[in-house]
């Protein structure tokens, strides 16, 4: 059997040891690396002990099947016998991504048992799956943000083979797989990085605490860290994207950004495996420069979440105005956003009390946006974890698909939407420490408060205990909803729609000019015009008429409401909250 290279960068350490089976070995000093010259066999277990402390997991440890305070256990990726040697990948920028959680995707929650619903998602049309963080955390059971071993997959999902038989599988039915990735913190359990060494600085601070170190001393280990992280992803498990989590608490003052390192170092590896790699953040600066290149003075990213078309959406549907929804919610605020891609481009966003933002240029494809009507942050830091279809009616749900999958953005879905799933998905943790699980209650509590949930769900309304085990179990998907009449004929509609993004090339333009809005905002009604298709939508609560502003026959392509292959020319009279999408002959 080989054995795989062990060593660990503890630059201010005066002896490291390396303990296998309670034998501790002293490891050889290489320029602040410690390194274990025969290496270790795939699948044993070990730790380290830092001048006499511990003993500690790995930084870099692929695997930990004892718990994240537990010893690490090697795993050799070379192992897996890959059968996507002629998958050529798949493009980010217009694709329909499918937001998942895998511990609540299925019942048994685990890598293997969501490659069964794989199938699912090739037949709906989805091209990108997308997984919420994997990264071993604290418990078995939290949605992956306060990951601390970010080179391990968690175990209660199956560890790093599971992953690795998931994207095969994945690929062997044109899916291709993205994963969410955080490296602008570490969860506070289980997080030993600063035993090591400087990966952390006081010079900048983030929601979390002390600030990852990107610009002072010893930040040259630390950006390799992530680099190599991200890397190894896309070389050892085959995925094709990764999504960054809240790029903007990367705090780096260097002359190059750890992003554009990133964005470069992504390149260059795409070039080598021959496919296209993608590199989506999550940013809340409404700025375009993070999908700028790097030689034109940007960051580089593939694309970014845009959560103004979001909050369009949803509060023009549900009514809702609290928040961070404060500055949204009319039909004039989401006919800016499908157009202008941020409502906040240079203006005053009342949430932050501040200018925000800046116009995005119309020779920026749109592509580079993307754009959702749910995810797991809207829907599950909802007060009570509910989702839109709980609030609206069945045809403002079908409004939100269409206005998804019809613009020229990069439509995601989050995971049972496709069926107006009527699960919550509610914040959940298993944090051992008492003193942090009631940390976590109360900070929940208080956010209760700060958003203004008790103005949706009333003044007595309390959130779920996310230490709760029914909180999380709560929050798992029931696959037979979808043959209920009402779920069933909304996942018909977005799989139609899906359909028609793949077949009508106008649907698939992701140019600004795409684009043409007609709206009438008193009456609530409003027309996307793209190319020869319309989508001709009645946001009000009655019925009326719509006069489209180019008169012809057209073909119905798509229609909530029940009607005819084809309408006349002339007025379309039109269902409350009913939408169509049609084609000019």
């Amino acid at each position: 059997m080989s054995t795989l290279p062990i060593r660990v960068w503890a630059p201010s350490a005066t002896s490291v040891e390396i303990t296998v089976d309670d034998t501790a070995t002293p490891l050889t000093a290489v320029d602040g690396w410690w390194e274990h010259t025969p290496g270790l066999p795939a699948g044993t277990d070990y730790a380290f002990v830092v001048d006499g402390e511990g003993p500690y997991p790995d930084p870099r440890s692929a695997h930990q099947p004892h718990g994240v305070d537990g010893p690490s256990r090697t795993f050799d990726p070379a192992v897996h016998a890959w059968q996507d040697t002629d998958w050529a990948g798949v493009e980010v920028h217009g694709a329909l991504i499918y937001e998942l959680h895998i511990g609540t995707f299925t019942p048994e929650g685990t890598l293997d048992a969501a490659i069964e619903r794989l199938d699912h998602l090739a037949e709906l049309g989805v091209d990108i799956v997308q997984l919420m963080p994997v990264a071993a955390f604290p418990g078995n059971r939290g949605w992956g943000y306060d990951g601390v071993d970010l080179y391990a997959v968690h175990d209660a999902y199956g560890g790093p083979a599971a992953l690795q038989r998931f994207v095969d599988a994945a690929h062997a039915r044109d899916l291709g797989v993205c994963l969410d990735v955080v490296y602008n913190h570490l969860g506070p359990t289980g997080n030993y990085l600063g035993v090591f060494g400087p990966y952390f600085t006081e010079a900048h601070h983030t929601p979390w605490g002390a600030a990852v170190n990107l610009d002072q001393p010893g930040s040259e280990h630390v950006r390799a860290f992530i680099i190599e992280n991200a890397l190894r992803w896309f070389r050892d498990f085959h995925l094709d994207a990764l999504r960054l989590d809240a790029v903007h608490e990367l705090r780096d003052d260097s002359p190059t950004h750890v992003l554009a390192e990133l964005s470069r170092a992504t390149a260059e590896l795409a070039e080598r495996l021959g496919r296209p790699l993608g590199l989506i953040a999550e940013s809340d600066l409404n700025d375009v420069t993070m999908v700028t290149p790097v030689s034109q003075g940007g960051l580089g990213m593939t694309a970014q979440w845009d959560d103004d078309v979001h909050h369009a959406i949803h509060a023009y549907l549900t009514g809702e105005q609290h928040g961070y929804y404060t500055d949204f919610g009319s039909l004039e605020t989401l006919v800016s956003a499908l157009q202008q891609v941020f409502v906040h481009n240079g203006t005053f966003s009342s949430f932050r009390g501040k200018v925000w933002g800046a116009p995005v240029p119309d020779d920026v494809d749109r592509h580079h946006f993307v754009v959702s009507t749910s995810t797991h942050d809207q829907v599950g830091n909802r007060g009570l974890g509910d989702r839109p279809p709980e609030r609206i009616t069945p045809g403002q749900a079908a409004i939100g698909a269409a206005l998804l999958l019809t613009t020229p953005f990069t439509p995601m879905l989050f995971m049972g939407e496709e069926w107006a799933a009527r699960t919550p998905f509610q914040f959940f943790t298993d944090f051992d420490d008492p003193e942090l699980a009631e940390a976590v209650r109360e900070g929940r509590a208080r956010e209760f408060g700060e958003h203004g949930w008790d103005a949706i769900y009333g003044p007595d309304a309390t959130g779920p205990d996310p230490q709760a085990e029914s909180t999380f179990t709560d929050s798992r998907l029931d696959w037979d909803e979808q043959a209920r009449p009402e779920q069933a004929r909304h996942l018909a509609w977005v799989k139609a729609l899906a359909a028609l993004r793949r077949l009508r090339p106008e649907l698939r333009d992701g140019s600004a000019a795409s684009l043409r809005i007609t709206a009438d905002t008193e009456a609530g009604w409003l027309v996307l015009h793209r190319g020869d298709v319309d989508v001709v939508v009645n946001g009000a609560d009655h019925p009326q008429q719509v006069a489209l502003p180019e008169p012809g026959e057209r073909v119905v392509l798509a229609s909530w409401e029940p009607r005819g292959e084809q309408v006349d020319d002339g007025p379309l009279s039109l269902a409350a909250h009913d939408v169509l999408v049609l084609a000019r002959r």
